[in-house]
């Protein structure tokens, strides 16, 4: 059974991208939401083994809603995607409880490694 993972991103074409490249793979996007307050509401209902998740968004920002989501749900796996490089926003994401972060573009290589060590 493929792992599903929650595409969180104000770009439909991150999700088209992400699927794409999880093609053959061992996961699947089991839902996409275009902003932290989404994703914090389906969160439950898609019960998603991974959350990639980008860090601005208009509304509530990325690295918010991942806490959000880890305070309510502890297990949960959450890779942050950005395209800054800024050493606190790293360390901030590692505070909240994120397993990495990934740097826009992402490429498969990248994609399938993050999405393997979050679930270790």
């Amino acid at each position: 059974m493929k792992k599903r993972v929650m595409v969180v991103d104000d770009s439909l074409a991150m999700e088209m991208q992400i699927s794409k490249l999880l093609e053959g793979s061992g996961f699947e996007v089991a839902a996409f939401c275009e902003d932290g307050e989404t994703a914090i509401a389906r969160y439950n209902e898609v019960q998603p083994d991974i959350v990639t998740m980008d860090i601005i968004m208009p509304g509530i920002d990325g690295l918010e809603a991942a806490k959000i989501i880890i305070e309510e749900h502890p297990d949960a796996r959450i890779i942050m995607v950005s395209s800054l490089g800024y050493d606190d926003t790293v360390n901030e994401a590692m505070a909240i409880g994120a397993k990495t972060l990934l740097y826009k573009p992402i490429d498969r290589v990248s994609l399938l490694g993050a999405l393997d060590l979050a679930l270790t």
